[in-house]
């Protein structure tokens, strides 16, 4: 799904974005609910960028990466940890790109986020590359999903990866000789 965003373009730096979990849901300018075998995911785009919700069995919890005044948690590059009994991993990264592979970049990315059943797009006024895009699925046992930033005033375009399973207990009492 592809969405004009009705707000003024407040991410302004790549360096801006902070990453949360467990933030309250912020106020959201597009929203698509997903149910993806067992577990309810909901993608928000923000004026300051993403926030996934996720609601299973056990619980509800949520991933944040935007422009957070006050916030001391900078985008990391990668994190992995446990969030109750699911598994966690977190991945950042930066491109730098030049005005026509940023332009080109743009326009595939929201081209396979807008005609995709499990994704959201959203593009500021302003710039048609000014945008936030995220894509779900599930996959062996385990949701992912993948967000781009876009910055083409910095040719920037920041990509995140999230995969999150359940966590399978160690076997105990196996392959002691």
């Amino acid at each position: 799904m592809l969405t004009t965003l009705k707000t003024a373009y407040s991410d302004t730096r790549a360096a801006d974005l902070a990453w949360a979990l467990g933030r309250e849901t912020l106020p959201a300018l597009a929203t698509l609910d997903l149910e993806l075998t067992g577990v309810k995911l909901q993608l928000r785009l923000l004026g300051a960028s993403h926030q996934v919700v996720v609601e299973e069995d056990r619980g509800l919890w949520s991933e944040t990466v935007a422009c957070i005044p006050g916030s001391s948690t900078p985008l990391p590059l990668g994190v992995a940890k446990r969030v109750g009994d699911w598994e966690y991993e977190f991945a950042a990264r930066v491109e730098v790109l030049s005005p026509g592979s940023f332009a080109g970049r743009a326009q595939e990315l929201l081209a396979l986020v807008s005609d995709h059943p499990q994704g959201l797009a959203g593009v500021f006024p302003g710039s048609p590359h000014a945008f936030t895009a995220m894509l779900a699925q599930r996959c062996e046992g385990q949701v992912h999903w993948r967000t781009w930033h876009a910055y083409p005033q910095d040719g920037q375009l920041v990509a995140t990866r999230t995969r999150v399973g359940v966590r399978v207990p160690a076997c105990s009492g196996v392959g002691r000789a």
